[in-house]
């Protein structure tokens, strides 16, 4: 797609902002190094590195640990916040400079985990280096409260997750008081993403494989996370100490352009007054990532474009979900291949027929936006 495609394009597209991972950088050093690119990127790099600095009250120099390819760590993780938040806001900036091409005029943008808050950023409601604050002041205490924390996917192949069950199965665990669990992102009807202190993640796949008639399956991961979207939080304060801060962040007197779809609410639910109170319940709510999936593709959107530097998770779930609907397509041809695939794909066959916006999945264009910036470098 070159650059006239995407800006007729854009009109039907809709922007998906990365969160924090466990690498960061992506391709951040081709950008800043680039003889066209490099002084805006520069520019952008600057300035999360004051903000950053001023609330870590430590040195930080982004340019300079993105010059060197030094990823970053959970010993660094406001060093991370900063880093994507620039490079998502110097990708916008890069394609309006350089090509002419309003992202504004997307259909309308979500953000997983720090990407709502890049969201509102670029929709303008907020300032970067302002906005970029409510985060820093939380990211020593969540990166700390990392230190116990695994995290698990928790998925079943032969329907939906039964939820009520699985939070009750949450709050035993928790009663129990030797450590928090909670559901973090629900990823799809068969699949949450779900962070526990200690052993709590083993207690609970023990309770709720017994209250679940269908079979669970629980993959750990081998990374420490921070324990955002669960009430892990709530043992630094971490939501209530984001709600003070937001008390003197400046929000702008209009709503979001693009609107931003909430991963906190599943809906379109910034408004000049509310911006303050959903970033509050960010910090502890669950992100409800598949209502952002099943709204980009209700909404009859043709492109999804990634903001920020190597974005992961939200391409591998619409990759994963182009599949298993063009495998349930495919089953549906053949009786004999039905029986096959049924016991892998019920929850998308009981799905179909109600949410037949699924059936778009395969024909969603995707474009990671820091790769196209390189591969269509401007004269």
């Amino acid at each position: 797609m070159n650059s006239e495609q995407l800006a007729r394009a854009l009109p039907e597209a809709v922007l998906s902002f990365r969160g924090y991972n466990v690498t960061n950088l992506g391709r951040s050093r081709e950008l800043l190094v680039h003889p066209a690119y490099g002084g805006t990127v520069e520019q952008h790099l600057a300035l999360m590195s004051q903000a950053a600095a001023d609330e870590l009250h430590r040195p930080v120099d982004l340019a300079a640990r993105v010059r060197s390819e030094q990823e970053t760590s959970l010993e660094s993780y406001g060093d991370a916040i900063a880093l994507i938040m620039a490079m998502e806001a110097a990708q916008l900036d890069l394609l309006e400079r350089h090509f002419g091409i309003d992202y504004r005029r997307a259909k309308f943008s979500f953000g997983y985990s720090l990407g709502e808050i890049a969201a509102l950023v670029a929709g303008g409601v907020m300032d970067g280096a302002d906005a970029v604050r409510i985060p820093l002041i939380l990211s020593e205490d969540c990166a700390a409260l990392a230190a116990d924390v695994t995290l698990g996917v928790l998925f079943t192949k032969a329907t939906a997750l039964p939820l009520e069950e699985i939070r009750r199965a949450c709050l035993s665990v928790n009663e129990q008081g030797q450590g928090v669990i909670g559901i973090s992102s629900y990823l799809a009807p068969n699949s949450i993403l779900i962070l526990g202190q200690g052993d709590t993640l083993q207690r609970f796949f023990e309770i709720a494989r017994t209250k679940v008639p269908e079979r669970l399956y629980l993959r750990r991961n081998e990374h420490r996370w921070p324990p955002l979207h669960t009430p892990i939080t709530w043992q630094k304060n971490v939501p209530n100490r984001a709600a003070q801060a937001l008390h003197t962040t400046k929000v702008g007197a209009a709503g979001p352009r693009p609107n931003v779809l909430s991963l906190v609410t599943g809906q379109f639910s910034y408004t000049p007054a509310n911006t303050r109170e959903l970033l509050h319940r960010w910090a502890d709510h669950p992100q409800k990532l598949w209502d952002a999936i099943y709204a980009t593709l209700a909404s009859g959107a043709e492109t999804l474009i990634h903001v920020g530097p190597a974005p992961n998770l939200v391409p591998a779930t619409f990759k994963r979900l182009k599949e298993n609907v063009l495998g349930q397509l495919a089953a549906s041809l053949s009786l004999r291949a039905i029986s096959a695939v049924a016991a892998q794909r019920a929850w998308l066959q009981r799905l179909l027929p109600q949410r037949a916006a699924l059936l778009r999945a395969p024909y969603i264009e995707q474009l990671i936006l820091e790769d196209w910036l390189l591969e269509n470098e401007p004269l």
